[in-house]
Formats: C-alpha cells, structure tokens, sequence
C-alpha cells in the first residue's frame, strides 16, 4: 500500500545511501557503501567558499573486507565532500575496525572505536546500518550454503528468528521454514 498524498510540499534536502556486496576472487567480501546529502539551495560555507544547489555537502565512501563469519579483514573510507576541511582526517580510524564481527554487538563495537570526535556521523550511521544489513545479506546465504554438514552437526535456532515480524517465532513464515522453532497456535 502506498503512502498517503502528501500536502503541499517542496524538496530541501536528499540523502542517498547505496551500499554493494561484492564475492571477491579470493573467497572474502567487499561490502561497499556510500552516502551523498545534497540541498536544493546554495549557502555559504567558510570551508569550501559556498555549497551550490545540488552539490554534495556530504560524499562519503566505507569499505569492509569480510570473510564468511562476518570478521573485518580490512575496513577503509574516504570523505570526497564534506562541510569542514578537517573532516577527511578523521576516515583512516575505520581500520581499527579490523578483527571486529557484524553480529550483534557490532553498533557497540562502531561507537566504541568511531564514536563521538573519534569518528564521523555520517560514517558510523553507514557502518551500523545500511552496510551492516548489506554484509549480512550478501554473505549469510552464500556463507551458510558453503558449510559442510556432518553427522555430529545439531539444528541449531536461526539466527533470522524473531528478529522482524515475518520471522517472529509464531509466525507462518517460521512455521513453513523452522517448524521445530515455531511457538504459535498450530
């Protein structure tokens, strides 16, 4: 269902985000993400000598090298745009980012290494979101399809459950695909 019409209105600023999972030839993965913030007028920055209509305040670019369990081989970004000259500096902190997992305690881990004035907003909210869901799309069911199962290998709980509405433990969904994890009524 669509979202209702809105009232009268007129566009002031957009925020793109785009992030990519690549398969590497050497069995690792790049997960790639960028953000852009532009507005639709031009104002004055003492940095830049002015932001013109269209221009990105903001261009910013992560790369996580990852291998099948979600460890950082390799993080690394780059400011292309940003409102202060100084905000470049901060990018060469994402590798302290190598040897962490994107499992849960990852956003912990991000503003533990890149938060506050040790890092950039808009870096971190890419790392904890949108690039954290794309590392996990991308490599989970590549990932989990390469392991060998054996003999000795006990079904374990998905790690998916209860983690959205579609994957609620009562759910129809888990009943179809996890039917010994499912809670519901039958």
């Amino acid at each position: 269902m669509p979202l209702t019409k809105p009232a009268a209105r007129k566009l002031m600023h957009t925020r793109e985000i785009c992030c990519c999972g690549f398969e590497r030839d050497d069995g690792l993965w790049d997960i790639e993400g960028r953000i852009v913030d532009t507005k639709t007028y031009s104002f004055a920055n003492e940095d830049r000598g002015g932001v013109a209509s269209g221009e990105a305040i903001h261009d910013m670019h992560v790369r996580l090298t990852l291998d099948d369990e979600l460890v950082v081989h390799h993080a690394e970004a780059s400011t292309d745009a940003s409102p202060f000259t100084m905000c470049p500096d901060i990018t060469g902190g994402v590798a302290a980012l190598k040897g962490e997992r994107v499992v849960a305690g990852w956003t912990n881990a991000v503003h533990r290494k890149l938060g506050r004035t040790m890092g950039c907003t808009h870096i971190v909210q890419l790392l904890v979101g949108p690039l954290a869901t794309t590392a996990y799309q991308t490599i989970s069911p590549i990932a989990n399809r390469r392991k060998t199962k054996t003999k000795e290998d006990v079904p374990t709980k998905p790690r998916i459950l209860n983690t959205c509405h579609a994957y609620g433990a009562d759910s129809p969904v888990v009943k179809r695909l996890w039917p010994d994890h499912y809670t519901g009524n039958e």
